[in-house]
């Protein structure tokens, strides 16, 4: 090789070792070790869909029992930390229409309300007052199937959310 390619390699390695200055956030370094145990309180439904806090409580448990980051507690008493919330918001909007302006999909609409704290003083370690997510389901001329598409895609909605809500109290977000 020649030399000016070498100088120019050797100009470059210093840029190229500093980086661009994009990481990985953490996974959950931010949270205080001794924060061991999880209680997720029911959620308080201040929609007309009935149950659907319990869809996302139980998404939210199962977000953190796929992980090993921190074990579930039986109760608020007994945990370190503790999540809280509310479904403030649940709507249904069609997304497509047939030729006939017949609604052939439809997509359902949460907004919650979710917080993460400390159990011994009620610090905020993580909260987000507008915690937004959205499914669409096919509508069928079965009523019957349209709502168990409408149940699934609940479903998968609360999945989807609490699985983002895990991930971004982990990183801080």
């Amino acid at each position: 090789m020649n030399k000016k390619l070498w100088f120019f390699i050797l100009l470059l390695m210093p840029l190229l070792s500093l980086g661009c200055g994009y990481h990985f956030s953490p996974g959950g370094e931010h949270i205080d070790e001794n924060i061991r145990t999880v209680f997720v309180e029911n959620f308080k439904n201040k929609t007309s869909e009935a149950n659907i806090e319990n869809y996302i409580r139980n998404a939210l448990i199962n977000a953190f029992r796929k992980r090993s980051r921190f074990d579930l507690a039986n109760s608020k008493e007994t945990s370190d930390a503790y999540i809280s919330g509310s479904v403030n918001r649940s709507d249904i909007s069609h997304l497509s229409y047939t030729s006939t302006d017949v609604a052939k999909e439809d997509e359902m609409n949460l907004i919650l309300e979710i917080t993460f704290k400390k159990t011994s003083n009620n610090e905020i370690i993580w909260t987000n007052n507008n915690f937004r997510g959205k499914e669409a389901f096919l509508v069928n001329s079965d009523p019957n199937r349209t709502e168990r598409n409408r149940k699934n895609a609940l479903k998968k909605l609360a999945d989807d959310m609490a699985e983002r809500a895990y991930r971004n109290i982990m990183s801080g977000f």
